[in-house]
């Protein structure tokens, strides 16, 4: 057991040094198995090491929200442009096309709304995951809440477990409730505490000194989008992420809420995989937006 009396945050990040003996192009991934790894390439590009994830699991907690009305008008159109779908299951049956083909990361834990008390979560069962062949399953960790905090770290344990026999990626998810500080000492301790328990990709929000959290954490880090920002702000924020070593982004609200989603799709794509400036890339939305 740690001394928490001599508790000393880290400070030898060594960001400006490669990660080490990696023979593998997607971080911490040299060991695992093929079938891990193949999943782990449909998502990430083997050219860049990055994705483009396309978030549309919001409706699982917050029903019919702004921009997921219709998910066969609104979401169905962006698909070609994402490498990697984010979903619940029951979106995934009733409204992704079959022969779309793309990665799905399957949102797989439910259980509480916005109406009650968030991330009171159970995990699917793994049989779900493979009837549907997922290329990952997403688990919300919510560190540093002390009704939820152990439940959901039980929760990302059971479906790395489940994952690792199965040949399955888990992403975890940090959850950030209201006593949560949005900063790198709490996202850099919740991105490691995710992949200390076995989660293959992190999910996490970027903030000043995200490089930190990014060096520390042996596996890939994506960033969450977040609340509905101006477009320019939004591939900003996607422009310093990548800059900071994400391996990616998964937005939702940013994209789908846009007034040209299909524009700033790939205007996000152009950031991620190509390193366009913000300015550049909102250039292009701008003249694919019309």
């Amino acid at each position: 057991m740690a001394d928490l009396d001599d508790l000393r945050e880290g400070s030898k990040f060594n960001t400006d040094i490669a990660v080490q003996n990696q023979a593998f192009h997607i971080k911490g991934a040299s060991h695992l198995g093929w079938g891990m790894k193949d999943r782990l390439t449909r998502i990430f590009n083997a050219k860049t090491g990055k994705s483009v994830m396309l978030a549309f699991d919001h409706g699982f907690i917050m029903g019919p929200t702004s921009g997921l009305e219709r998910i066969d008008l609104t979401i169905t159109p962006l698909m070609e442009y994402a490498d990697c779908l984010m979903c619940s299951r029951g979106i995934l049956q009733t409204s992704v096309p079959a022969n779309i083909n793309k990665p799905i990361c399957l949102r797989a834990d439910a259980g509480s709304t916005i109406l009650t008390e968030l991330n009171d979560n159970v995990v699917i069962d793994i049989e779900d995951a493979v009837r549907m062949n997922v290329s990952a399953m997403a688990v919300m960790l919510a560190i540093g809440d002390p009704k939820m905090e152990a439940k959901t770290v039980a929760n990302l344990y059971h479906a790395a477990n489940q994952g690792a026999k199965y040949g399955i990626p888990v992403m975890g998810v940090t959850a950030v409730g209201k006593e949560m500080a949005r900063d790198a000492r709490y996202f850099g301790l919740a991105s490691r505490v995710a992949a200390e328990n076995g989660a293959n990709i992190v999910k996490t929000y970027y903030c000043d000194g995200f490089s930190n959290v990014v060096a520390a954490c042996p596996v890939p880090v994506v960033i969450a989008g977040g609340k509905k920002l101006p477009e320019l702000e939004a591939l900003d924020l996607c422009y310093r992420a990548i800059n900071d070593g994400a391996a990616g982004v998964d937005m939702g609200r940013n994209v789908f809420q846009s007034e040209s989603p299909i524009a700033m799709i790939q205007a996000v794509h152009a950031v991620v995989h190509e390193g366009l400036d913000p300015h550049k890339a909102f250039e292009l939305f701008n003249d694919l937006k019309k």
